[in-house]
């Protein structure tokens, strides 16, 4: 079994930690595999820095002729079985430099929009039935949209994002105390996201006012950079939000933020899975989460977490208040959730899925 790994971001995101945890254990467990990322991506770095070997190609675009010669250079000489590709960009670059080559190609998904979102005169449609063998939908909400996307079930698997519960355990988030001047007294509510429109962050923030209102010793904190800093801190101070509210802006001390945190908000309208709610009730955190995408596969209402309306800041204020107001019950859905992460969740179960698949396509190919 020899698989090529694509993966076309130079930024550090959800999908690029899963790329890595699947490298590094296909390569414990002796499997051939070697990824093709962008000249000093993250990824890049921190395969290489894993003993992995790690291909640089500069990749501009979803057609690039110069990448895919490339590419195609090292299908022809280690003669790969499988090209699993990570990103959409790698997707047609997978396909364009494999043409003619008999190799499965394999897609990763991890969003829960529709193909056609962006599609000019509907060429995604092409894309997604013909330029790919298989997928991989990293929830079963992806694999819905799929289908109604017109892709035949039978060429898409479900493989659970997994993560590593000792990731964020390290930092103690003590110094945070002293950094942001926190008070015995105050609650702390952090969401940790990128910051974009799809994450939800606008009705996060319009939640805050009416949460304080109830609950007025809260500190919340929206862990994380993206384009829309300038708007949302534009909107927090139209709403009066200054001290209650901290935008922190990208970190390396995530895990202290979790630490520290009475609750994790997930605000988001689309989300794939939701690694960082995994993360969350890795830790044993409480958490509210928008019913978006995946999250209703993480966060059973009642039981787990408490699962609200997307798009709705006050069905978000409920929820912050409900389980702020209600300790004991949020501790023990923060409970169940650890016991469902560890179980359903974990990196070992995300790798073995994933080389189910492998064997699975291989043997279709000998048929």
């Amino acid at each position: 079994m020899k698989i090529l790994h694509l993966n076309t971001e130079r930024t550090w995101r959800g999908g690029e930690q899963q790329t890595l945890y699947l490298l590094e254990a296909l390569k414990k467990r002796n499997i051939f595999c070697h990824l093709v990322s962008p000249p000093g991506s993250l990824l890049a770095q921190r395969a290489l820095a894993a003993g992995l070997e790690v291909f640089p190609v500069a990749m501009h675009g979803e057609i690039d002729p110069l990448a895919c010669r490339r590419i195609r250079r090292l299908i022809k000489r280690f003669h790969y079985d499988i090209i699993h590709c990570h990103t959409s960009h790698a997707h047609s670059l997978g396909f364009f430099a494999s043409m003619g080559w008999p190799i499965c190609r394999l897609v990763t998904r991890r969003v829960d929009f529709s193909i056609f979102r962006h599609s000019f005169l509907k060429l995604s449609g092409i894309k997604y039935r013909r330029m790919a063998d298989y997928y991989i939908a990293i929830s079963d909400y992806i694999k819905e949209v799929m289908e109604k996307d017109g892709i035949d079930a039978g060429r898409i698997f479900v493989v659970h994002s997994g993560i590593d519960p000792q990731r964020l355990s390290a930092d103690s988030g003590s110094h945070l105390i002293d950094e942001f001047d926190l008070q015995a007294d105050e609650r702390v509510v952090i969401n940790v996201a990128h910051l974009a429109g799809h994450k939800g962050q606008q009705y996060l923030v319009r939640a805050i006012p009416h949460v304080l209102k109830k609950i007025p010793r809260v500190r919340f904190f929206i862990v994380g950079g993206g384009q829309l800093m300038s708007e949302l801190r534009q909107l927090a101070a139209s709403l009066g939000l200054g001290r209650e509210l901290v935008f922190t802006g990208f970190r390396q001390d995530v895990g202290g933020f979790y630490k520290i945190a009475d609750l994790f908000v997930m605000s988001s309208i689309q989300e794939g899975l939701g690694t960082a709610v995994l993360d969350a009730l890795a830790l044993e955190k409480p958490v509210v989460a928008a019913n978006s995408g995946g999250l209703a596969e993480i966060i059973h209402d009642g039981r787990t977490g408490r699962l609200v309306a997307a798009a709705d800041p006050m069905a978000l204020a409920r929820g912050i208040i409900d389980l702020l107001e209600h300790r004991e019950m949020a501790g023990q859905m923060a409970r169940r959730g650890k016991a469902m992460v560890e179980e359903k969740f974990s990196i070992e179960a995300m790798v073995g899925k994933n080389i189910a698949v492998y064997r699975r396509l291989l043997s279709r190919q000998q048929q």
